[in-house]
């Protein structure tokens, strides 16, 4: 059936549609597009025969938006976005913003704060009777006890403070399509509490013994410290948090339980990976790859992602400030070749389509096709990362496959430029020569983004990132490339300030390499502890879980801001707080070293020695 999915009650009508099985309530615009995680399952349970409608961004002030759709068959799904609700609300400086990129005209207050909670009162509200099953990243990131930032406290679990029946971490696909079968199929939620990717509240007597020893197919319980614990002990915090880590393998996973007081949270074990097959079929699904026709405004995040094209998912990179481990997982699910041309060439025929794809990738680009060579040793693998801090000796880092879909995508009919904005790893890069190729002569569009976030050793180390070593070998790959090809290309370095472990001494350091590499950029991001990651866990408890030993934190906004300026030393605007810096960590000798007394604004390094050289 095509056409978008409805709506108001009268687009349901218009199907033939009298009574709909499965609502989802999204703090997002409703672009039919599978970049985005509530169209893509409403389709995918509409391919399975259920009756599925959406309420985008309702006004959460009063119940009557919650009502559009009528009442479900089945349940509610909640999602509060793309985002979590209080990343897209504020700043790392916990200030308000003004814009909302998934909103139409790109307006600010359009959802709640903390929109998963807000939205599923208000259904609770207006039917008290049906359930709520909460997803998304908001849901999926805070399914433990975690640290709230702008609070700055710890909350409990988000399935107690919304009081929803059922919550689905991680990719939604195989858990949804489970609990729709059966419910349809007559079992009542009470008796649903195995499913794969999803989190109920329990009590004691459900769940046997703890601590039980995985199997090869997993298997057991393990008990992490309660919520009670966790909010008053940083260190039980962070064994918590370690605890839960380890257990993200799909295959070798235990159920994870954290008492709430007298209840318990109780996760069930990841959901599996989907095959190739499974992931063809999503991606075929009947998307208009539109906004909703309803829609005046343009919606900035349609305008990003409309000309893209997703080939996998999963990244076993392991940054540590990165939530996609507990998320998305760190196996790779991609795409076939097939599947991935079928849409490059219907994405040829829309009629706004002018020849230029935005980007042809996923979490990370190059892992593309990659997996574990030995299928024995990854159901039992722990590790949160494959290439850090080395490249697993059983890691399939071969880049022919990616590199034939590239040349293929480039060479339809109708593309006339190819460009890969997904991240990419340089250090990977190093074992994949035919990709590097690739991506330097045909997919750079003069600036190639990459994400060294750090070139301090220490604090690298901590943000489970490559090395300097690593970033410098690629910059001089890459510059004799563009060089040899004739082409102006330039590197822009992605840069994080205020990382757990990270000094102003270290932000100097960072400044003076760039200066060595003749690099300058214009922005630099501050670290923001969203909930869920390795790198916020040290954050607050000023502990590195893995270890056991101390973090420095950077503490207030005087600290970060100094931080942040050193790095952006060629800025007039910058040129006291630098100063200031200097002064800190005793090296006035550095201001000579970086020209901060005659700073002018810069741009990035040319690729090539041809080139003019910047200033």
């Amino acid at each position: 059936m095509t056409g978008h999915l409805p709506i108001h009650l009268d687009e349901a009508r218009a199907k033939g549609w009298n009574e709909l099985d499965v609502i989802f309530v999204s703090g997002d615009a409703y672009i039919d597009h599978p970049a985005f995680g509530v169209p893509l399952l409403a389709r995918w349970l509409e391919a399975h025969g259920f009756r599925v409608g959406i309420i985008p961004q309702p006004d959460w002030r009063s119940k009557e938006p919650f009502v559009a759709l009528g009442r479900p068959r089945l349940f509610f799904a909640v999602s509060a976005g793309a985002m979590d609700s209080m990343v897209a609300h504020y700043t790392p400086a916990r200030k308000l913003r003004h814009d909302d990129a998934y909103t139409p005209g790109n307006c600010h207050g359009a959802r709640p704060n903390r929109a998963t909670i807000i939205y599923t009162s208000r259904l609770k509200e207006a039917y008290r009777d049906v359930p709520v099953v909460i997803g998304g990243i908001e849901a999926s990131l805070r399914r433990f006890a975690h640290y709230d930032y702008w609070e700055n406290k710890v909350r409990r679990s988000i399935l107690f403070d919304a009081k929803a029946d059922l919550l689905v971490y991680g990719m939604g696909e195989l858990p949804l399509l489970e609990l729709a079968r059966r419910l349809a199929g007559g079992e009542s939620f009470a008796e649903i509490r195995s499913i794969r990717g999803t989190c109920r509240v329990g009590r004691d007597a459900e769940n046997g013994p703890l601590s039980g020893a995985p199997d090869s197919e997993g298997g057991g319980n393990v008990l992490i410290p309660s919520f009670d614990d966790v909010a008053i002990d940083k260190k039980q915090f962070a064994d918590a948090f370690r605890l839960v880590y380890r257990e993200q393998n799909p295959f070798s996973a235990r159920t994870v339980i954290q008492p709430h007081g007298d209840r318990l949270l109780v996760c069930n074990p990841p959901s599996l990976p989907l095959n190739q097959a499974d992931m063809d079929r999503i991606y075929a699904l009947p998307f208009e790859k539109t906004p909703h026709p309803s829609y005046r405004e343009p919606i900035p995040a349609w305008d990003q992602i409309k000309t893209s094209v997703t080939t996998h998912r999963g990244c076993f990179g392991g940054c540590a400030f990165c939530a996609i481990t507990m998320h998305q997982g760190k196996l790779i699910q991609s795409r076939s070749d097939a599947s991935i041309i079928a849409e490059v060439d219907a994405l040829a025929r829309q009629d706004w389509f002018r020849g230029s794809i935005s980007d042809v990738g996923g979490p990370t680009a190059n892992m593309y096709g990659l997996a574990c060579k030995h299928p024995e040793a990854m159901r039992h693998c722990r590790r949160g990362s494959c290439i850090f801090p080395s490249i697993c000796a059983h890691l399939e880092t071969a880049d022919k496959r990616a590199v034939s879909l590239l040349q293929q995508v480039r060479n339809r009919k109708g593309v006339k430029h190819v460009a890969i904005s997904s991240g990419v790893r340089y250090d990977l890069m190093e074992r994949q020569p035919g990709y590097f190729r690739e991506l330097v002569g045909h997919h750079v569009g003069g600036l190639l983004k990459v994400a060294p976030e750090h070139l301090g050793e220490h604090v690298t180390a901590l943000m489970r990132k490559p090395g300097r070593k690593a970033f410098e070998r690629f910059f001089a790959r890459f510059r004799e490339e563009s060089a040899r090809l004739g082409k102006r290309q330039y590197i822009v370095p992605y840069l994080m300030s205020g990382h757990p472990g990270c000094s102003v001494s270290d932000m100097l350091e960072l400044a003076l390499a760039l200066k060595k590499l003749g690099m300058t950029v214009e922005q630099v991001q501050d670290f923001t502890p969203t909930p869920g990651t390795l790198s916020t866990c040290m954050y607050y408890t000023g502990i590195d879980p893995e270890t056991g030993k101390a973090v420095f934190v950077p503490a207030g906004d005087r600290e970060k801001g100094l931080q942040k300026a050193l790095v952006l030393w060629h800025q007039p605007g910058e040129r006291n707080k630098v100063l200031e810096a200097l002064r800190e960590v005793g090296r006035e000798d550095a201001a000579v070293m970086l020209g901060v007394s005659n700073s002018m604004p810069g741009r990035p390094y040319p690729a090539s020695r041809k080139t003019k050289k910047t200033r």
